[in-house]
């Protein structure tokens, strides 16, 4: 008994240090509020991986060979029909089949339902961004739908299950920094980190050959560059060729006709600390007041209450003053929920309106 009631005690406190850390951690970054108003409304919890959307995030750019750019978001939406569970249901459903999204998705495909989604796209001309509302590169923010209507551009569907879990998917090495001529990466930041913390994680996961593993080959072409040897180097291991470059060996050269074109850069570089901007808390506000529903907002003040109200008191006051600012009825609605006097918080931007 006295084991029991240590390992339950220790449980709990383990439960409130997450608590705390994470809404500690949320509650210092205002521009983490429109994602986290996505995170506890019911579209955190989707029926099954077939029934959600997929987002892109990141904005790339898009080239030709005239050497125009654009730059582009990409959505995945799916065909089968946004549907997700709710709060308790999703509470009642991880009890009884915590791998029924993965179950769900393999018998789909195993009966023919083969799961497809649409691939849109919103392409911005390169000289909008230079003047737009607010920094397209932050990965915070949506482009509004009325700005830059998403476009159809194909579909994705999954019409196999893998064969051998191991080797067709816990050895899949997915990376930004794959990308074929007419895209490019954009000055995102957490893009530009990607680009290079990927290549280290597959590395460190698969091995510095990872590259030569039968999922992550490029197909109808054959890779030329200059790594050799190696943990698991089971090819032919470059046959003694040069492994620098330039030689005079005839070493496969730099294709220049796949270079990006140019585009200007500004501003002064130094370390300063980084400001919150004000519209951090139009878009969550407009999520809130007019994508959704009564019964969508009553869900996400449920969710959030549930968990918030395990972190610290003071933790708890400034994260709901957070959700005041979006929206006052956000805010005292959480408040009322976690019996917490709040006093009526400042408006701190000029209203505005955006679809997205």
């Amino acid at each position: 008994m006295r084991f029991f009631l240590l390992h339950a005690l220790g449980g709990n406190n383990r439960i409130l240090a997450r608590a705390n850390m994470f809404w500690d951690f949320l509650s210092l970054t205002p521009e983490s509020l429109h994602q986290v108003t996505i995170l506890f409304s019911d579209r955190r919890t989707p029926k099954s991986f077939r029934n959600m959307n997929g987002y892109g995030s990141h904005t790339f750019k898009w080239y030709n060979e005239a050497g125009d750019y654009f730059w582009v978001k990409y959505h995945f939406k799916t065909d089968q029909g946004i549907q997700n569970l709710t709060r308790e249901e999703a509470e009642h459903m991880k009890g009884i089949d915590p791998d029924h999204a993965t179950r769900d998705l393999h018998n789909a495909i195993q009966r023919g339902k083969y799961p497809s989604w649409t691939l849109q796209v919103q392409i911005m001309p390169s000289e909008d961004a230079k003047n737009y509302r607010f920094d397209i590169f932050d990965v915070t923010k949506v482009w509004p739908h009325s700005d830059y209507p998403p476009m159809d551009l194909g579909r994705v569907v999954l019409n196999r299950n893998p064969e051998n879990y191991f080797a067709e998917v816990e050895q899949a090495a997915f990376s930004p920094t794959n990308l074929v001529p007419g895209i490019a990466a954009s000055p995102d930041k957490m893009l530009q980190g990607r680009l290079f913390a990927y290549y280290d994680a597959h590395r460190y996961r698969l091995g510095s050959n990872y590259h030569l593993l039968p999922v992550n080959r490029p197909k109808g072409v054959e890779m030329k560059n200059y790594e050799r040897d190696g943990f698991m180097r089971f090819d032919s291991n470059g046959i003694g060729t040069a492994n620098y470059y330039p030689n005079s060996f005839n070493g496969p050269e730099p294709d220049i006709q796949a270079a990006e074109p140019t585009f200007e850069v500004s501003g002064k570089a130094g370390r300063q600390r980084y400001t919150y901007p004000n519209d951090d808390f139009i878009q969550p506000g407009e999520l809130y007041r007019k994508a959704m529903t009564e019964q969508d907002r009553n869900h996400l003040i449920g969710n959030i209450v549930s968990h918030l109200r395990n972190a610290n008191k003071e933790i708890q006051t400034r994260q709901t003053k957070l959700f005041a600012k979006v929206d006052a009825e956000y805010g005292r609605r959480v408040a009322e929920g976690l019996g917490l006097e709040m006093e009526k918080p400042k408006i701190l931007y000029a209203a505005e309106t955006t679809t997205t």
